[in-house]
């Protein structure tokens, strides 16, 4: 077979079938950090039954009716984000300087003696998740196998025939209506795989065909870089009473935007000089809305017992996409070949899951307190639909096959030395939802569009410690530092079986993320 070295330049379109978003971008998207003011980080977070922290405003709302003054609160920090890895040794680092919230809480006290002692309104803006982050692996995976392998298995799969995986007399196989694969479409046109005389069949392109039988080519090298940037923000308007200095209730809406900027390369070396290259963007943005809920009693003075219900975010999304791969092969014993795909434009509705908060708080005269929050994140109820809400059903059954619901605990103490000065430590551990066939891959995980990479999480743990000092009793200054350590397995692409047979084998490599977060918030009561 022939093919002669050509560029294909971007077009534009909308689809809403061969690009829509999978399980583990569901996921991705309802991943939130542990931020907010320095006090609030420096607790761990633990504030459901505390309140009186711009930070829980979403979270229990009712937190709003602790206040019992105005307050205008910011928040700047600094962030170290490093990554490493087990094979062979490859890190990352970057640093980041984040304008995390800033917040106006109104208290608007009433006249009566019992009853609805007062109310409270709040406006705010809070960072909930950083995305930033670099990375590099080397000679990750089992070298038996090459991306060339997977792309042909699941081209395979598909069973497309190869007239519909590249370009002829106007037909874009990108936009066609049958819905190729984008990456098999890729692979084929960048001749990463061949299709077989016989049958819609198809095999990797890196071999020597000797006397009729396809000897593979050693594989030597493999390298990925990944560059993620982006983050999410939410805004807050809320609304808090305090009935009878017993029971505090609230409620918000929460508006909340994602960005997400992804950006991959992807090389593999073989003998004989033969190589494959794969470069993927991706920019996700999309905005949602969600109503929050929550109470606080105060059955003794010493003791609060917080609840939430925090409903799902209903997004509007929108990716913007795009693939470059190229190839040298011996093969065909032909030059390089360098393909472009379309620019692509999808937009799909996703729901995030919903959650309640669960909150206890000890308060221990006017020295000290402490707190604990667990949090229960229901991952079932996840969803991807279409733009025109219609459900994926395909994503939203791996959805609810191979995640389940799992919680959060944080833990959290304050002790103030003098009147002026407190002292604070905390913890949050996040569990992971994922059920052993996801984590451990012993099933085939789909990927869409043409980033075959992805990552299976497991639990994350934050320390927290704070200071904090008033300067008179209406300016104060917080100061807290984060440590979080997360851990992923990274896969350059994924298992295939066939009748429960392994035919493609991918070995993750082991990514550990370690993040310090320093923040500084400065607030003044009046």
């Amino acid at each position: 077979m022939k093919k002669i070295s050509i560029i294909i330049s971007a077009l534009v379109f909308i689809s809403s079938a061969v690009f829509s978003q999978g399980q583990l971008d569901a996921y991705k998207y309802s991943q939130t950090d542990l931020g907010g003011t320095a006090r609030y980080l420096g607790m761990g977070g633990a504030f459901g039954a505390l309140g009186g922290d711009i930070s829980v405003m979403s979270a229990n709302p009712a937190g709003l009716a602790v206040y019992r003054s105005s307050e205008i609160v910011t928040t700047l920090s600094h962030k170290v984000i490093s990554t490493s890895t087990n094979q062979p040794t490859a890190t990352g680092s970057s640093n980041r300087f984040n304008f995390d919230n800033i917040a106006y809480v109104g208290y608007f006290p009433s006249s009566n003696d019992a009853g609805i002692l007062g109310w409270n309104v709040g406006f705010s803006y809070n960072r909930l998740k950083d995305y930033h982050r670099n990375y590099t692996m080397l000679s990750m995976g089992d070298k038996d196998y090459s991306l060339s392998d997977y792309i042909a298995e699941r081209a395979n799969a598909k069973g497309v025939h190869k007239d519909d995986l590249s370009y002829s007399n106007g037909y874009d196989p990108y936009a066609s209506p049958n819905g190729n694969d984008w990456l098999s479409v890729l692979g084929y046109d960048a001749v990463f795989i061949d299709a077989m005389d016989v049958g819609n069949r198809y095999i990797s392109a890196f071999g020597e065909n000797v006397n009729g039988t396809m000897h593979p080519f050693q594989l030597s090298g493999r390298e990925l870089n990944v560059r993620e940037r982006g983050a999410i923000d939410q805004y807050n308007i809320a609304f808090g009473l305090n009935i009878s200095d017993i029971a505090l209730v609230g409620a918000n809406v929460a508006i909340t935007n994602i960005s997400y900027h992804y950006n991959s390369y992807f090389a593999e070396d073989f003998a004989n000089n033969n190589y494959l290259n794969l470069e993927n963007w991706l920019r996700t943005e999309g905005s949602g809305y969600a109503l929050n809920v929550g109470a606080i009693l105060r059955p003794v003075n010493f003791l609060r017992v917080g609840v939430a219900y925090n409903s799902p975010t209903w997004y509007e999304m929108t990716d913007r996409y795009q693939a470059t791969a190229n190839s040298v092969t011996n093969y065909w014993d032909e030059p390089r070949i360098d393909i472009r795909t379309p620019e692509g434009i999808t937009e799909y509705q996703y729901r995030s899951p919903d959650k309640w908060l669960f909150s206890v708080a000890a308060i221990i005269g006017r020295t000290a307190l402490l707190s604990v929050d667990y949090e229960l994140t229901n991952y079932k109820n996840m969803k991807m639909y279409d733009w025109e809400g219609i459900e994926d059903q395909v994503t939203n059954n791996e959805v609810n096959t191979n995640f389940a619901s799992v919680g959060a605990l944080r833990v959290g103490g304050e002790v103030k030395v003098t009147p002026r000065f407190a002292v604070r430590a905390g913890a949050a551990w996040i569990g992971n939802p994922m059920n052993n066939v996801l984590k451990n891959a012993t099933s085939e995980v789909y990927t869409v569009g043409t980033i075959p990479h992805y990552t299976t999480e497991e639990s994350i743990t934050n320390y927290t410690v704070g200071l904090g000092y008033r300067f008179t009793s209406n300016f104060y200054m917080d100061i807290a530092c984060v440590l979080k350590a997360q851990k992923e397995n990274l896969y350059g692409f994924s298992k295939i079986y066939a009748d429960n047979e392994l035919i493609i084998n991918s070995t993750p490599t082991v990514l550990k993320t370690n993040t310090t977060h320093v923040a500084l918030t400065l607030g003044y009561k009046f």
